[in-house]
Order: C-alpha cells, then sequence, then structure tokens
C-alpha cells in the first residue's frame, strides 16, 4: 500500500531543511567583519596616578570600544539582524599577509602607546615636564595598492632609510625627497623585539608625483618620561581611541573635576601634540554611550567621526572636539550638575 504525502509532511521537510541551512550559514565563517557595539566604560577603575585625590560627586569618565570579529555567512547576509552592527571586508580589519594574532598584537601596542601619550598631554596641561624622544615612525596603516602591502605590517616603527635615521616624520619625509619614485629603499624596522631591514619600491605621491613615498600613513614613535606615576589597565581592550578619556580621566584623579558632574562618554586618538584624531567604528560607539546613559559624547572632528555620531545620537549630546585643550573648555562651559 503507498503512503501519500500530504502538504503537512511536505511543508514540514521544508522547515526541516531551513532550519538545518540556517544552522550552517550560522556557523561557517564569512570572508567578512562584524563591528558590534559595547557598553560604555567607567574609566575611573583603571587608572591609577600617583597623588590622585579621591573621587567626589556624580558623573564620571567613560570610554567607549567596539566589538570585532568575524561574521557568519548568516550575519554576511543579514546584518540588520544584530543591533547596531556593521559589515566590513575582512581586508580592513586583517590586512593582506597578516593574521588576526599579529593585528591583535597590534592593537594591544597601540592602546599601550595611547595611554602613555594620554598620560604625557593631560600631565603638561597640568604644568608638569614630560619630556619625549622621539625613536622611529609609526605604521599606522598601510596602502593596500603599494608594494608596503605583505611588507610592512601595522604598528612596525621605522627608524632608518638607507642607512639614515629616520627618528620624526620629518626626517623620513626628507629621507624620501631624494628618492625617485619607483626606486626601491632598504627600510629599518623594530617589529616587536626584532631588528628587519626590508627592501621596498616606492611610488608616487598622488598629491606630488615627483616625489617617493613608501605607502602608508605615518604615526610619531616617541619614549616618554613621566615626572609621576601613571598606571592605566584596560585589560584586553586593544587600539588608541581611548587616549581622550584616559587623558580626561589622569586629569579627573589628580583633583580637576573637569566631568562637572556629567557622565562624558569620550573617544578619540590622543596624539603628542594635543590634537584628537579620528577612530573608527562610530556608530557603534555611540551605541555604547547611549547604552551606558552618557550625557554627553566627546568626539573627533576629523574624517566623518562627528557628522556620524550625530546621525545615531538620539538625543545624546555630541561635541566634535579637534584637541584635548578644546575638550576641556568645552565641558568647562557646561553648567555643573550635581
Amino acid at each position: 500500500m503507498r503512503r501519500q504525502v500530504g502538504p503537512a509532511h511536505i511543508t514540514g521537510a521544508l522547515v526541516g531543511l531551513l532550519v538545518i541551512a540556517g544552522i550552517v550559514l550560522y556557523l561557517v565563517p564569512s570572508n567578512s567583519y562584524l563591528l558590534l557595539p559595547d557598553r560604555a566604560h567607567a574609566v575611573a577603575p583603571l587608572v591609577r596616578v600617583q597623588g590622585a585625590h579621591p573621587a567626589k560627586g556624580p558623573g564620571g569618565i567613560y570610554f567607549v570600544d567596539v566589538f570585532e570579529r568575524r561574521a557568519s555567512l548568516l550575519e554576511s547576509l543579514f546584518p540588520f539582524i544584530r543591533s547596531g552592527a556593521t559589515l566590513v571586508p575582512a581586508k580592513l580589519i586583517v590586512p593582506p599577509c597578516s593574521n588576526d594574532r599579529q593585528v591583535r598584537s597590534a592593537d594591544l601596542h597601540a592602546m599601550s602607546l595611547s595611554q602613555r601619550i594620554a598620560a604625557a598631554v593631560a600631565l603638561r596641561r597640568l604644568g608638569y615636564h614630560v619630556h619625549t624622544t622621539p625613536n622611529g615612525v609609526i605604521v599606522s596603516a598601510i596602502d593596500l595598492g603599494s608594494h608596503a602591502t605583505c611588507n610592512l605590517q601595522p604598528d612596525d616603527v621605522i627608524d632608518t632609510l638607507n642607512g639614515k635615521p629616520t627618528p620624526t616624520i620629518a626626517a623620513l619625509q626628507h629621507a624620501l625627497g631624494a628618492v625617485h619614485p619607483g626606486a626601491v629603499v632598504e627600510v629599518g624596522v623594530e617589529r616587536g623585539s626584532q631588528e628587519l631591514t626590508l627592501r621596498i619600491q616606492t611610488i608616487r605621491n598622488p598629491l606630488d608625483t615627483s616625489r617617493a613615498i613608501i605607502g602608508f600613513a605615518p604615526d610619531q614613535s616617541a619614549g616618554i618620561h613621566l615626572p609621576i606615576n601613571v598606571r592605566i589597565d584596560a585589560g584586553n581592550v586593544g587600539g588608541p581611541s581611548a587616549g581622550l578619556a584616559f587623558a580626561l580621566q589622569v586629569m579627573e584623579a589628580l583633583g580637576h573635576k573637569v566631568d562637572r558632574g556629567y557622565r562624558v562618554a569620550a573617544t578619540g586618538e590622543m596624539k603628542l601634540d594635543g590634537s584628537v584624531a579620528a577612530i573608527g567604528g562610530i556608530k557603534q560607539k555611540t551605541f555604547g554611550a547611549r547604552e551606558a546613559g552618557a550625557d554627553v559624547f566627546l568626539v573627533p572632528v576629523a574624517g566623518e567621526n562627528a557628522a556620524d555620531a550625530r546621525r545615531y545620537a538620539h538625543g545624546l549630546r555630541i561635541i566634535p572636539v579637534r584637541s584635548f585643550q578644546q575638550a576641556l573648555r568645552a565641558l568647562a562651559t557646561l553648567p555643573r550638575k550635581g
């Protein structure tokens, strides 16, 4: 006797196949990364400053970060199922010829450097003498269309070019001025504990085709000697974008109530000259500041950071800043709260 297959059986089978397909799509990684919000974190528990004053009153400084992880095939097809998520190509997170471990190491080193710079900027603002010694040029980001790709790695420090010391960005640019575009140069690199000499073909500077460049975004490396002990421990959080928040907290720890009773979220990479550079993941960081109940959110003017933060603010007050001094001035104009 032949058994008939009814519509219910067919529907059940189709549902089962869809469930299996969904599980497979969720478990199989894609070639993209997912950026996800994380609730803003109070900075005070992370910062220890010699001679610190006990915290008083309401408010506080908060830093924001972003969860980065490889997206599943399902998430790459439907990234909007995660609130505040952004899908980005893997090459923007892990450059060619690099791996997750190398990128993670570079991010942690960038965080460590940002902490020292933040302390230096804050202490200088308070009148302390901070001694800094330029010691090379940091490879901040690599031009994927240049020959630097697969030669240099993020967080490398270039200290010589063709045997000449390059302690500053200006020194490196001057040395490259004697090089014709397309010529191969010998680049001395510090990579962690390694000292390397790499041969890299230069390319034309798109802004001045008569000049040669290597093909990366430079940042200044320096030895920083602080006059008092400052310790910042952000755990496993990497990257340089918490610099502005750390600098504000050093001021708070030394008795300057810069938050004026507000919950102040802040993001921005601090430079040694006190300027605040653009950062990534501003959408997720704005979500994180809102989730933590921040009253105001300090963001860099640079790039599209301020415009993007306003797009996702939903009532959160956004304060764009170009420098640490401007951030302090903006906070000082807020009416005292609490």
